[in-house]
């Protein structure tokens, strides 16, 4: 028996002053390129979420509206201190473990440890 939710997130957006290093820099950290030109990437999550990226010379960058999610942290973390990026400090919590990453479009995005769920309500 399946007992994942019936609902899960199609599509997120985030807009990028640019595009080819923020594209780059997603499929580095392990999303998956669907499609790219010269406005828009589309790109792979876990589940078959898409995270759409367009490009925009006006954009403020920031915190992301969004997080992402990783089996495990530890290893992500130590992982992308390899890479050359803006990453910050981690931070141990009592629901998530957590870092964050600035990719080169100046947004900055949270990456948090798992806290996937399976079991059935009582």
């Amino acid at each position: 028996m399946d007992n994942r939710p019936e609902i899960w997130l199609g599509h997120c957006s985030l807009k990028t002053t640019n595009l080819d290093a923020s594209h780059d820099f997603m499929v580095r950290v392990g999303l998956r390129p669907v499609f790219k030109n010269d406005e828009i990437t589309v790109l792979e999550m876990r589940g078959g979420t898409h995270l759409i990226m367009m490009a925009n010379e006006n954009a403020k960058g920031g915190d992301a509206e969004f997080d992402f999610m990783v089996e495990d942290i530890d290893d992500a973390y130590s992982r992308f201190k390899t890479f050359e990026m803006d990453i910050s400090e981690m931070s141990r919590g009592e629901i998530h473990d957590s870092f964050y990453v600035t990719e080169p479009g100046g947004n900055r995005i949270k990456f948090n440890s798992t806290h996937v769920e399976d079991h059935k309500l009582v």
